[in-house]
């Protein structure tokens, strides 16, 4: 049933109705347009533009729709409606007849899906949230699980110096942290209700739209139609969000595949979240987190594409934005799929300890630290660290690590170095050096995951 039909003397074609008719995938909306629906007919009932009986059938009647669609949420799907507002408006115009047709007083679509996305997006961004909030609770399982272990360090993809396992880990907690609160913020300028904008100009009912909004949960009604029916910028900042946050997903995806291939060795998969090869039966492959990994582009893809509709659109409402839909709820289901698999995945994810001790001790990553011991000798930092690189250059030379070097051959390229340096050497003095706050000395880490602990703890009785 079109909601337009009257000014039309021709049927539409049927090539014209499948390109135009959005139901394949704003029936998704059903539970937000019953809730907005329920919220209007209140308001007109004030309004004074149906009578108490009218209201209280109105009301029954969505009701009983939002039941059936608890039931069956692809229920408008069995209909050729143009969208959801259609099939709700035909479906409460079959069981309660004209009282139905009064519904859509004062209101228009374009109200009424602005209403219906920020409804819908409140719900799902607050189940995203649950999900952030369980992958970095199982970070931080991950990390404590880690314990004293130490694994080398990267940057340029080469051996740098040697950090906790768990302090690798809690990096990326702190990223998720952040992606919370660009989540939280987002939602605080989504929080207004369009709902009573009508098509672009207002709502010709005197309707309380502060009221109206407070029904449906939100802090306030829109303050401007123009702006209310074409606002889709909470679309782009949680796209936006998303985005980021996947890309931090695809960044600890990556560091997991390299360190659990044959080259690392750190980490071990275990069966439950590896695939095989066809063909080649020695191998255990990472899929899930190449999985991760891949999903980053598809969300980022859905950024540039919302981004792509709005940048040019007039105002107001234009029927672009029937394009802001589908990528989104893909893009919040991608969001939220991917958080969820890594908390499930991550426990099976085990660190080869002796693997990682031994990585970490190649590669002369102890070069900074015996700079570090030169400089605790009144030697310049910049002299120290030419000092450095010939010992380790000699090291190299002998195919030996620094450690390895007798006293005598350090004392050929600097005199003041003494014993103490084999001590200084070691990966538990360098550990414990990175003693200021973010570094790696086992008593900062230590402190950090207190921290992000009771962090999470306060974030979750606030959820």
């Amino acid at each position: 049933m079109a909601m337009w039909g009257g000014r039309f003397t021709e049927a539409t074609l049927a090539e014209f109705r499948d390109f135009n008719d959005s139901l394949s995938f704003d029936y998704q909306l059903a539970l937000q347009d019953i809730a907005a629906s329920r919220a209007w007919a209140a308001g007109l009932l004030q309004a004074g533009i149906i009578n108490q009986t009218e209201a209280q059938q109105l009301d029954a009647g969505l009701a009983d729709l939002a039941i059936a669609i608890k039931a069956d949420p692809k229920l408008p799907l069995q209909t050729q409606e143009e969208d959801i507002h259609s099939w709700v408006e035909a479906q409460l115009t079959t069981t309660l007849g004209n009282v139905a047709k009064k519904l859509h007083t004062g209101r228009s679509r374009n109200d009424l899906v602005a209403t219906d996305l920020r409804l819908w997006t409140r719900l799902s961004s607050q189940q995203v949230r649950a999900s952030l909030l369980g992958a970095i609770a199982a970070l931080l399982a991950f990390a404590e699980r880690a314990g004293s272990a130490v694994m080398p360090g990267f940057t340029h993809l080469q051996r740098a110096q040697p950090v906790l396992v768990a302090h690798w880990a809690l990096a990326y907690v702190e990223m998720f942290k952040r992606d919370l609160g660009r989540l939280d913020d987002a939602l605080k300028r989504l929080d207004v209700c369009p709902l009573g904008c009508g098509a672009l100009a207002g709502t010709g009912v005197a309707i309380d739209r502060q009221l109206l909004a407070q029904q449906l949960g939100f802090a306030q009604a829109a303050l401007n139609s123009l702006d209310a029916v074409s606002d889709r910028d909470y679309v782009v900042e949680l796209s936006a969000a998303a985005s980021l946050c996947m890309t931090h997903l695809s960044r600890l995806s990556e560091d997991v595949i390299f360190f659990c291939s044959g080259e690392a060795g750190f980490f071990k998969l275990g069966d439950a979240i590896s695939s095989g090869s066809s063909l080649m039966p020695q191998k255990k492959n990472p899929d899930v987190f190449e999985l991760l990994r891949g999903k980053t582009g598809r969300v980022l893809g859905h950024l540039v594409a919302i981004l792509h509709v709005l940048k040019g659109l007039p105002l107001a409402y234009n029927k672009d934005m029937q394009e802001d839909k589908q990528g989104f709820f893909d893009l919040m289901a991608s969001w939220q799929q991917s958080l969820r698999v890594l908390a499930t995945v991550l426990p099976h994810l085990t660190v080869n300890e002796a693997q990682c001790r031994l990585a970490a001790e190649l590669g002369y990553s102890n070069a900074t630290d015996l700079a570090d011991y030169l400089v605790a000798k009144g030697v310049a930092f910049r002299d120290a660290h030419e000092l450095a690189g010939e010992l380790v250059l000699a090291a190299s030379a002998q195919q030996k690590p620094l450690e390895a070097l007798t006293l005598a051959q350090f004392q050929q390229i600097c005199p003041l170095i003494t014993e103490v340096v084999f001590a200084a050497l070691t990966i538990e003095a360098g550990l414990a050096k990175r003693q200021a706050l973010g570094g790696t000395a086992p008593h900062q880490v230590a402190q950090a995951f207190i921290a992000a602990k009771q962090w999470l703890e306060l974030q979750t009785k606030s959820s």
